[in-house]
């Protein structure tokens, strides 16, 4: 592996999708494949930090996860609720800023206050910037974002790319560079829709339990030696600023 820590992608995003499936391949509940995903999130956290990713989005809870069952819906609820009480001192030990972006005012009142209370003990730390999608929809996003802007009386032409990134869920993040997607499916599924506009795209049939950081590091060189041209004839390095 020939990574280049000085070509590095700004911000990941990823969407860690099979954890039932990895439970199901094993006559598993469902539950387990989350509990194991688990694992891996805090593995992939902590190795995008070592190497010096700034940003890091991982899609947690979506907003048409609410379809699932009653009983998996609350096992998620309850996981997320112990990973941010559990894990708080490990974000602390590494100087991991947290985030969230979705529509928290629609999650249980419980998971609202851990989001918050893990928000506020992790502002001042300088390290990498760990956005946190739960209950996430990038569709809904855009359509609060258009609301906030509205309510501020602003005239069609002050609306700008910047206004409307500002009025979104991670303003203080650039563009995604990489997304990066476990599970075998090729979609979006409603992800980032603002933010991805020239993110590098990789698909990969592991199922995220199985993600290794060994495969996250192969991602990551993969990108760097993707040809980016941001719409214009000159190819780019790898690395954008997402400016």
């Amino acid at each position: 592996m020939n990574l280049d820590l000085n070509q590095l992608p700004s911000h990941v995003a990823i969407t860690m999708d099979g954890n039932g499936r990895w439970a199901s391949n094993r006559n598993l509940p469902r539950t387990n494949g989350h509990d194991e995903g688990l694992h891996t999130v805090k593995r992939i956290v902590k190795e995008a930090s070592i190497i010096g990713i700034k940003y890091l989005t991982l899609y947690i809870f979506s907003t048409e996860n609410w379809k699932r069952t009653e009983t998996e819906v609350g096992f998620l609820m309850n996981l997320i609720h112990i990973h941010l009480k559990s894990e708080l001192k490990f974000y602390k030990d590494n100087g991991i800023k947290l985030h969230h972006i979705g529509n928290i005012q629609k999650l249980p009142p419980l998971i609202q206050k851990d989001i918050l209370d893990s928000i506020e003990e992790t502002k001042d730390f300088s390290g990498m910037t760990l956005n946190l999608a739960i209950n996430y929809g990038g569709r809904d996003e855009i359509v609060r974002g258009i609301k906030k802007i509205i309510s501020k009386n602003l005239s069609a032409e002050e609306i700008t790319d910047e206004i409307v990134s500002d009025n979104l869920d991670m303003p203080d993040s650039p563009d995604v560079d990489l997304l990066i997607r476990t599970g075998g499916e090729f979609r979006l599924s409603n992800y980032l829709l603002w933010h991805i506009p020239y993110a590098e795209q990789i698909y990969t049939d592991t199922l995220w339990p199985d993600y290794s950081n060994e495969e996250f590091l192969n991602d990551i060189e993969i990108f760097q030696h993707r040809n980016r041209r941001f719409g214009s004839e000159k190819a780019s390095s790898g690395i954008h600023n997402g400016a």
